[in-house]
């Protein structure tokens, strides 16, 4: 199963307005909303699950980790 991520409506705003501008200052392009909005649901279901398992990875690592230092203060 998917991850499925909810962004509120501000988050989402802010982010579409990044995109436009990447492509206004990157690309010298000028893209609308709506597929800014569509760019941005593209990654969020295709790329966004790479990165949330990379998040679970390293918190994975992180806490296997600080068991490794708590199994070492045993006597």
């Amino acid at each position: 199963m998917k991850p499925k991520f909810e962004l509120t409506k501000e988050k989402k705003a802010g982010i579409v307005k990044s995109i436009k501008r990447y492509f206004s200052e990157e690309r010298d392009e000028e893209i609308g909303d709506l597929a800014a909005m569509l760019m941005l649901e593209f990654f969020m279901e295709e790329i966004g699950p790479v990165f949330y398992n990379l998040g679970v990875e390293d918190s994975h690592a992180y806490v296997d980790e600080k068991l490794d230092d708590l199994f070492g203060i045993m006597k």
